[in-house]
């Protein structure tokens, strides 16, 4: 049995949270949890709370399920709008700046 939990319109680039996600793919439940809680980046906080919400969808469906035995099977990052800023620049000009967005999903099932 497998569940899913998505985020959508996170606020960090795709690239930068599939460098996260790479890590913790094809690995067991808790120690994908022990490794984004010890990685640095500012989105694993965001992945690890997806991955809880995709464990808790599986326990809500199926009851008594044991999370030991759960594996992440995928992380899928897509990218998502862009919002287009412009920053004052010398002289008139103005330099653009994409605030970039992206979506997660993330889905568990047992081993």
């Amino acid at each position: 049995m497998h569940a899913h939990a998505r985020l959508r319109y996170l606020r960090h680039s795709a690239q930068k949270v599939r460098l996260v996600a790479d890590t913790v793919r094809g690995r067991g439940v808790a120690q994908a949890l022990r490794m984004l809680r010890l990685t640095p980046k500012r989105c694993a906080r965001d992945l690890e709370k997806v991955l809880r919400s995709a464990v808790a969808n599986l326990e809500q469906r199926q009851p008594g399920i044991d999370t030991g035995t759960l594996v992440v099977s995928s992380i899928q990052i897509d990218q998502g709008p862009s919002l287009k800023r412009f920053r004052a620049a010398s002289m008139g000009r103005v330099f653009p700046r994409l605030h970039r967005y992206c979506h997660v999903t993330v889905e568990v099932e047992e081993r």
